[in-house]
């Protein structure tokens, strides 16, 4: 009867997928002076292993394409060509063509449907076979050993233990010469190595299991998980039964009996928390997945699109080892190819631009990942010319996106976030990779609110930019802290909270009318009611005011990027494992809201997005900063008497650094940011000051040291130094004197008209 091929063919699939990942990697070595032979070899053997596997399965394009790499291969491993530039391309060429015939088979595993062998590649490969040969010579005393014409039928393979030297580098003859006129030098040691091994039975460490099959246990897990949560409920339930019972007369039997049930069901439903725990990390990992996935045919991208593009690229790949969720690698795949192509587009120059601006003529693309904590970071990044921001700025203006005025007054971070608007483009001209203003906001829509991450952009200019991406590891089960404002649930994904807080009422520093901040591990953190962001109807907004003013302020602290925020809520309500649910098509406008969870009660409560959440404050925060919002703005005239003074503000917090920055420039000062000691050192000498505001615990150089340093350096002699620090102990306001600071100021107590007045006086 005839044997169906497909559960061999599948088999073949993940085999060849693995060999090739190891083939990739063995250039890359090679590219960076790794020629040594065991290398070489074990290249051969994986092309060798493809090439009699897809005959097994009669797949006939892959095992003709495997013979023609097999034969470059092979002349590299004997000395008959020498590795260079066009044999690592050609290489990576057939690499590449057969990871796509490979993608082919994987996709009609029952009937693969394969084109003809790549005549352009066979070129390539010829090519490359005949550009270095260095022969040696015959001589008429020791005539060369005949070599052995592959004659093997198409299903059939080699012995596992054939050499190189016998397969496939000959030429074809009508009648293959006999086996003892074959050379024994390398044979023999691959015999004695076959002879001495002792054969051994291995079983299979993995099973084949349907996709569609495991998401659907990944869905029965939800359920169990919402369903535990009623559990948990119950048991709040019976705790208010028991207070009832405990106040009321009762039976003092009755009592005891209920209160053992109760004891009872606590321990049932804590030891099936434990059993869900487990029973949700084991299902998870059977459904996560190595970036290799995507990172492997993201070199492939890499170097067909350089190609396209005539530029030489170098692409440097790290961290696919690491695992992530199966639902979140199917829809990674498409942002970080349109990145890729953004750095191989608009990042790298063309090479002789880059060899003009002193760069090397190959550009440089990098993507990696590492893991943080329950989240993965993946950066795209290139050594091109940085993203050009004015040329961004104008185009936002002529498309009428922004206004001149309003694009002008834009920060840096503002200008770098107009990318993600739909219809933005700073090419010329449009192609078939880029140009056309569609993608980036696809790219932000699909990290952001489908994955629950975050982006981010560096670009300095003539030296490169870099993407991160920071994702959840799974989306299946997150830990999510619910709170309660006027009444209303709201939910935070545990992975954005950097702390919780509960301060003093006075405790808050009133920066300016309609800002306030908390002092925490030595930086300023904005406050905000959660209640003003989200936009709380009136109606609940009178309860809130009949509660009247509490003493004590409850605070959640979300951090995205290094940048905090602390949300005022008026109750904790739990912790705990919960399922994610998309909101419906028609309510995904809200960008405060990433989706919800169904609590013990069946109430449907938002998860709120952070992101969104701290972008939204800071935009409230900046307009209550303008010299014209709140109380007690500049004197007439401050704003132009300040504005040709220069002032260096230096903290590591980003949160200082800006909430310092956009004060000063209200009254009208230009400031520059340095992140540390270190960094404000080398900012100061480039370039004048006439006032630095620097934060003592910092790292690499502290504010202590920066002053004393400033202060040898002539030009800083005199010029005014406030220290800003948490550190409120008498030694260390002395040691900031003795350094030679002109002022110490505390953070918990500071005031903006104290900086201010302090800094004007200071200048004269």
């Amino acid at each position: 009867m005839a044997i169906d091929l497909t559960k061999f063919i599948l088999r073949f699939v993940d085999e060849a997928r693995d060999h090739l990942g190891k083939m990739s990697d063995g250039v890359a070595a090679l590219e960076q002076g790794s020629a040594d032979a065991e290398l070489i070899n074990a290249l051969f053997r994986s092309a060798h292993t493809i090439k009699g596997s897809s005959r097994m399965v009669k797949l006939d394009t892959i095992p003709e394409t495997a013979h023609k790499l097999e034969d470059l291969l092979s002349a590299l491993r004997d000395g008959r060509v020498r590795f260079s530039a066009a044999v690592g391309q050609a290489l990576y060429q057939g690499i590449d063509t057969l990871n796509q015939l490979v993608d082919r088979v994987a996709e009609q595993p029952e009937k693969p449907d394969l084109p003809a062998v790549d005549a352009e590649l066979c070129r390539v490969l010829s090519a490359a076979l005949s550009a270095d040969e260095c022969r040696e010579p015959e001589t008429s005393a020791t005539p060369a050993a005949p070599k052995v014409a592959e004659t093997a039928p198409a299903n059939e393979t080699a012995p596992a233990n054939e050499t190189a030297s016998a397969v496939a580098t000959a030429p074809v003859t009508g009648k293959a010469p006999a086996v003892e006129n074959l050379p024994t030098t390398e044979t023999a040691p691959v015999a004695e190595k076959a002879a001495a091994a002792e054969p051994k039975l291995k079983s299979a460490d993995t099973v084949r299991v349907k996709l569609s099959k495991l998401d659907e246990l990944i869905k029965l897990m939800g359920e169990v998980v919402s369903s535990h949560s009623r559990m948990r409920q119950r048991v709040k339930d019976l705790q208010a039964l028991e207070n009832l019972i405990t106040h009321a007369e009762a039976d003092s039997g009755f009592k005891g009996q209920l209160a053992l049930f109760s004891q009872i069901f606590k321990d049932d439903v804590q030891m099936q928390s434990q059993l869900m725990g487990e029973l949700h990390d084991k299902t998870l990992a059977m459904r996560m997945l190595p970036l290799a996935i995507i990172f492997d045919a993201a070199g492939r991208l890499v170097r067909e699109q350089a190609r396209r593009l005539g530029k030489q690229v170098e692409c440097v790949i790290s961290g696919s080892e690491i695992e992530l969720d199966r639902e979140i690698i199917d829809q990674l795949s498409d942002p970080i190819i349109h990145l890729l192509r953004n750095s191989l587009d608009h990042g790298l120059e063309l090479p002789d631009k880059r060899v003009a601006a002193g760069k090397p003529a190959a550009g440089r693309i990098t993507l990696t990942a590492n893991q943080d904590g329950g989240w993965v970071l993946i950066e795209i990044g290139d050594d091109g010319a940085g993203i050009d921001l004015a040329k961004i700025r104008e185009k936002a203006v002529s498309k009428k996106i922004l206004s001149a005025e309003t694009a002008g007054g834009l920060s840096e971070e503002d200008i770098i976030d107009l990318i993600f608007l739909p219809g933005l483009s700073t090419n010329a001209i449009i192609t078939d990779m880029s140009g056309r203003g569609v993608g980036m906001d696809v790219v932000k829509r699909t990290v952001v609110e489908e994955l629950q991450g975050e982006i981010a952009i560096t670009t300095r200019p003539g030296l490169g930019s870099t993407f991160t991406l920071r994702l959840p590891i799974s989306l299946a089960v997150m830990r999510v802290l619910l709170v309660e404002v006027d009444g209303l649930p709201f939910g935070f994904t545990a992975q954005q909270i950097a702390g919780l807080m509960r301060v003093p009422n006075d405790a808050l520093v009133q920066v300016k009318a309609g800002l306030s901040a908390v002092v925490r591990d030595n930086e300023f953190i904005p406050v905000t009611a959660l209640a003003d962001l989200v936009k709380i109807p009136d109606s609940f907004a009178e309860n809130r005011e009949t509660r009247g003013n509490p003493a004590e302020l409850l605070l959640v602290i979300l951090e995205v990027r290094n940048e905090k925020i602390a949300l005022i809520v008026d109750e904790l309500l739990d912790e705990y494992d919960m399922v994610i649910k998309q909101l419906p098509e028609h309510l995904r406008w809200n960008p405060l809201v990433s989706g919800m969870v169904v609590t013990g009660k069946n109430e449907l409560v938002n998860v709120l997005h952070a992101p969104a959440l701290l972008a939204l404050s800071r935009k409230l925060h900046r307009s209550s900063l303008s010299p014209a919002a709140g109380s007690g703005p500049p004197e007439p005239g401050a704003v132009g008497q300040n504005a040709d003074l220069k002032i260096l503000v230096v903290d590591d917090s980003l949160n200082t650094r800006e909430i310092e920055k956009d004060l000063l420039e209200s009254y009208g000062y230009r400031v520059t940011l340095a992140e540390d000691g270190l960094e404000a050192l080398q900012k100061a000498r480039a370039e004048g000051f006439d006032a630095v505001l620097t934060d003592v615990e910092m790292p690499n150089m502290d504010g202590f040291t920066l002053t004393a340093s400033l202060r040898e350096d002539e030009r800083y002699r005199a010029t005014p130094i406030i220290i800003i620090t948490s550190r409120e102990q008498e030694e260390d306001r002395r040691r900031g004197i003795q350094v030679g600071a002109d002022a110490y100021i505390v953070k918990s107590d500071f005031e903006l008209t104290n900086l201010v007045d302090t800094l004007r006086t200071l200048l004269g």
